[in-house]
């Protein structure tokens, strides 16, 4: 893993407030992608399957996270998940909670 993906990943996670790494084909992305912008959110999204980098990426993105599969979502710097958690924690009220959160620098 080099130095140039880690601080790739971590400088798209630390200055966005919603960090999508994702796959344009994906049907979950697209549910995600959805969701995030029926709540009306600006979120940045790294289509993993359309960057020369993105099997780095996401391999990283394994390594920060434990999570193998796209999508693979921050919200203000911390994990939230996949397109199942980011289902449960709008209907929660957790993503509104993780939404008005401070940003840790």
């Amino acid at each position: 893993m080099s130095a140039a993906i880690k601080a790739l990943v971590d400088k798209l996670i630390r200055e966005n407030n919603v960090m999508f790494f994702g796959k344009s084909y994906c049907p979950h992305c697209k549910n995600a992608k959805s969701v995030l912008g029926a709540k009306g959110l600006h979120f940045r999204a790294y289509e993993i399957d359309q960057e020369k980098d993105g099997a780095e990426v996401q391999a990283y993105l394994l390594q920060k996270t434990g999570q193998r599969t796209v999508p693979n979502i921050f919200i203000k710097g911390q994990h939230l998940g996949g397109n199942s958690d980011l289902v449960a924690a709008k209907d929660s009220g957790k993503l509104d909670i993780m939404l008005g959160a401070k940003i840790e620098l």
